[in-house]
């Protein structure tokens, strides 16, 4: 089923962006690093850009309240396998936020389709999440 449901979104990846058919993975189905227009930067499941905040400590988020409605924290549920570097760890609401080597990932509110990087130094504190950071 997984695998089925993998590629169903890749379909339709390729029907909104013709440049995120063409990447590749360097991670696992739910979190992992591509290369789409030229750069290379951590995506979800879906394709959207992941975000890193200067504030937030190891597996440890500062971001909560009206931050993390702008800042939607990655979240999956506990208990999911993820690849090497990337790691569970539980919120003060609850819920399981993802990290790459212990660094908290958000999604930004402000993008709206595959490969909108619109949050990238906002308020000089939020930034592209890279593999190599």
């Amino acid at each position: 089923m997984r695998i089925q449901q993998l590629t169903t979104l890749i379909a339709l990846a390729a029907t909104l962006s013709p440049a995120a058919a063409r990447a590749t993975s360097d991670g696992n189905d739910l979190v992992h690093a591509r290369q789409l227009n030229g750069s290379v930067f951590m995506m979800n499941q879906s394709h959207m850009t992941l975000y890193t905040y200067a504030r937030d400590g190891a597996a440890t988020s500062n971001c909560t309240g009206a931050c993390a409605e702008t800042w939607p924290p990655a979240v999956l549920p506990a208990g999911t396998k993820l690849g090497e570097n990337y790691s569970l760890f539980a919120r003060p609401d609850g819920s399981m936020q993802i990290a790459y080597k212990g660094r908290p990932l958000y999604l930004y509110s402000g993008d709206t389709r595959i490969g909108d990087v619109n949050g990238d130094g906002i308020d000089g504190v939020w930034k592209i999440s890279r593999p190599l950071d």
